[in-house]
Formats: structure tokens, sequence, C-alpha cells
């Protein structure tokens, strides 16, 4: 009979997520029966997608994937209260329908951000005698602090002990990088306890067979180069713009194009019209079965981080995106990123938050040959493929599945 898994998971497609439905449909394909327990979809943009509305459940069957969703309050901007209730509110619906109306899972699987969701796991654990793999993708509260969401030390500390909790009260967590690890360890988390299993992305979208760029993609014949994804404030992307800045100054060949949405991408917007650059482009988040068309039509893809403690220790899931793209990297993230495409010898490191060092780092790559940088990305794919990959990851996750519910 097959181990039956519950995944909780705040976002779930088709919100933008890498451990979404690649995740779960690949535990379906490696034998494993699947529910996913998630909300109405509304992130981003903090509103709910079309075709959606709240009810107090919604069963989908896609892919072999029993997906449920549950109510929650919608919201994603800029106010840390309207952020808590969108939290708390989902760990209220998964902690009901996980005591009450879920059928008994060999083991629970739980998405961390928020925290929220592994305080209900860790309650289902307890009622139920259920064993809990708690997937640490944010290290809270250190994420909160740095992003500027929560700036009151006493509430940051609540929330530090109640990390402490859940970590006492779960079976095996995961983290995506050495450093978490270290930092677990650090705050009295056993060392057997933690696994680290590098995130992947998803992979039949990023790699586009198409050689024609999307219609509104920028025409320009010197370099382009993209950032995709969230536009938030721990992305610093005022740096990118006055990197931009500099190069233009240069006039310098190079092109800077952000896809995507999040709350500081109109300002950021704004910003770059304010200061002239005819080098900057943004262009609307697009559907994930788009994104491959655009990483393939750029010279090289963008990774950056504001300068934080916290983010030496990250590994942002777009560098998995990136290097299965089959494109050179610009790492602008101090720390286990860097060392991460310089292990797989697939771009170019720069220093996080540094105009210059951002700017010189570009021409750096733009002088590297077209060779060079084909070697790069082949670099990077093969790398991808060898250590990071859908099927190695949901395998080694498999694995605490099949330890656990025995």
């Amino acid at each position: 009979m097959a181990i039956r898994v519950l995944l909780f998971t705040q976002w779930f497609d088709p919100e933008p997520t890498f451990k979404g439905l690649v995740f779960a449909r690949e535990l379906v394909a490696q034998g494993f029966e699947v529910e996913v327990v998630t909300g109405f979809p509304n992130y981003p943009g903090g509103k709910l997608y079309p075709g959606y509305r709240i009810k107090p459940l919604q069963r989908e069957l896609i892919d072999g994937v029993h997906v449920t969703r549950v109510p929650l309050y919608p919201s994603h901007g800029q106010s840390g209260v309207g952020r808590l209730f969108n939290y708390i509110s989902f760990a209220a619906s998964i902690l009901l329908y996980g005591l009450f109306r879920a059928k008994k899972p060999d083991v629970i699987y739980a998405y961390h951000p928020p925290l929220t969701v592994g305080i209900a796991a860790a309650l289902v654990r307890f009622f139920r005698r259920v064993p809990v793999v708690y997937d640490i993708q944010d290290m809270w509260p250190d994420t909160l602090k740095a992003t500027g969401m929560f700036s009151n030390e006493k509430l940051l500390k609540i929330v530090s002990r109640v990390c402490d909790w859940v970590y006492g009260h779960v079976d095996q967590i995961v983290v995506l990088s050495p450093g978490f690890k270290n930092l677990l360890i650090e705050r009295g988390v056993p060392s057997k306890k933690i696994d680290i299993i590098y995130n992947w992305c998803a992979e039949d979208v990023v790699r586009s067979t198409s050689s024609i760029p999307p219609a509104n993609f920028p025409v320009s014949t010197g370099f382009r180069i993209l950032f995709a994804g969230n536009m938030g404030k721990a992305q610093s992307l005022d740096t990118v713009i006055d990197a931009a800045y500099l190069l233009q100054e240069k006039s310098s060949q190079v092109t800077f194009i952000f896809l995507g949405g999040g709350i500081e991408a109109s300002r950021l917007e704004a910003l770059a019209k304010s200061r002239q650059l005819d080098n900057v482009f943004f262009l609307p988040a697009v559907q994930m079965s788009e994104v491959g068309a655009y990483l393939s039509s750029a010279d090289a893809l963008l990774v950056h981080l504001k300068k934080d403690p916290l983010f030496t220790i990250t590994i942002p899931s777009k560098t998995q995106a990136y290097m299965a793209a089959g494109k050179p990297i610009l790492m602008a993230v101090d720390g286990d990123a860097a060392d991460l495409v310089r292990d797989a010898g697939c771009g170019i490191v720069s220093e996080s938050d540094n105009p210059q060092a951002l700017a010189d780092a570009v021409l750096a790559l733009i002088n590297v040959s077209g060779q060079g940088r084909k070697d790069m990305a082949e670099n990077g794919l093969a790398f991808y493929h060898r250590e990071l990959s859908l099927h190695v990851g949901v395998k080694r996750f498999g694995e605490h599945f099949k330890r656990l519910s025995k």
C-alpha cells in the first residue's frame, strides 16, 4: 500500500512556488499517495486569482495529486497586520482540516514559511500521532527582521521561542543550505535531526524550446541581463538600478530587464524613470509556463538580495531555475549562494548591495568569451541535474517519509 503523505503548504499552483505541483506530482510518480492542503491562490498580489472565491472547502485532482483548498484571509501587502491575519487564518483552517476532516496520513510534510504552518502541523502530530517533516525555506525570526516585516524586538523574541517549540515537536527538519543547518545547530537543534536538501525548480517550464523571444521582450543588440521573480524589500533592487545608472554613464551596451511583480515593483519602475534610465525595462509577471521563453531570451540571469547575515546562508530558489535554464548566472548574493555558483562554475559572483561591484561584475561577464559563457551555462545545467534536480531531491524526501512511516 502506498505511503500517504499530507502536504501542508500555504502557497501552491497557480501561485508561483518551486515546492508546489512539481513536488507533489513527482512524489506521486515515485509511488506516494499525496494530498495537498493549501489556500485559495492570492500570492504575491494579495488578491484572489480569477476563477476562485473563498469557500469552506474546494477539492481538485491535478495530475494524480489530491488538492484541498481551505479558507484564508487574502493579503500580501506592506501591512504586517494584514499578513499576520493571512498566516493565522490559513493555519487555523489547516489545523481544523487536519484534525477533523483529513484521512489520517502516514506522514505530514509542512512547508515553512510561514511559521504558523509549522505550529498547525505540530498540533496535528500531537493529537493524531503522525510524524512531521518540516521543510524550512526561510529562517524566522531572522527573515522577518531582515525584510522589515517586523521590527519589534519583543515580538521577534516570541517568534524565536515559538520556532524553538516547533523544532522540538517535529520529527525531521529539512533545510536548503549548509548555513541554515549550522544556524539551527547553534540554536540547539540536534545535528542528526537536520538534513540539507537543495531546492530544485519547475524543470518543465524553465527550459524553452523556442528560439523566438516573447513579443514584449526588449529589442536590444546589447547584453541583456534578466531578473525574474518577486520584487520585495529582501531583493534590494535599488542596487541594480544604481548599477544600471553607472553602466549607462559608461555608455555600456547593457540592458537590465525586470520580470515579475511584488510590493516594490511600481516604486522601482518610477525610480528608473526618474533617473532617465533607458537601459532598464520592467515587464509584468507571466504564468510559470511562459517564464522559460524569457529566461532563454536573456544573455545572463541575475540573482540579488540585500546584504544581511541571514542571506549569506540563503540560496534563493531562482538560482536553481537559472542553472536549469542553461544560462550564465550573475550572483550578487554573499555566502552559500555564491559558493554554489563557484562550485558549479556557472557564472560571475558579485558582492551584494554594492552597485559598483555589480557593475564591475557585469563588465567582467561581458568580457568572458562567447565560448566561456557557453561553458558556464553548460556547467550550471550539468551541476543541476547531478546535485539539485527534482528527481534527486524528491527521492531524498521520500527516504525520510518511508523511514518515519514505519
